[in-house]
């Protein structure tokens, strides 16, 4: 009589190829992924070249340590500071605004200056900061 022999059933699974392909294409994504340029846009031409003005210089305002406003280092009280800065404004209108305050200013007298301006219809004002190196 011959004997039959069953197969047991395995229970394990050999991961080792999966492996080996997940990192067969891992290599060719990081391969090709720096060859592809998707932001890459066509933009039409125009018979004109379009005519770049020069940028005014903005208006700078200095507040000092002691909280004194300066405009053209000259110091002024704030309704003087505000008639000079709408009349230079006046003359050239998308001038801006910035100011060059101390660092040891407090944060209120800046702010607040910013806010009288802003209430008083100067719409571009800034902060003129010194980058860091």
């Amino acid at each position: 009589m011959s004997r039959i022999r069953k197969r047991r059933m395995m229970n394990q699974i050999n991961v080792v190829p999966y492996i080996d392909v997940t990192l067969v294409l891992l290599v060719i994504f990081m391969v090709t992924a720096p060859m592809t340029n998707p932001g890459v846009v066509e933009l039409p031409s125009a018979g004109q070249g379009v005519l770049k003005q020069p940028q005014l210089p903005p208006v700078v305002l200095t507040v000092k340590t002691s909280g004194a406003v300066e405009l053209d280092s000259k110091s002024l009280q704030r309704d003087e500071l505000l008639l000079d800065v709408r009349a230079l404004l006046a003359e050239s209108p998308e001038r801006s605004v910035v100011i060059a305050a101390d660092k040891n200013v407090k944060y209120d007298e800046v702010i607040g200056l910013m806010d009288l301006l802003k209430r008083n219809q100067v719409d571009k004002v800034g902060l003129l900061l010194k980058p860091s190196q």
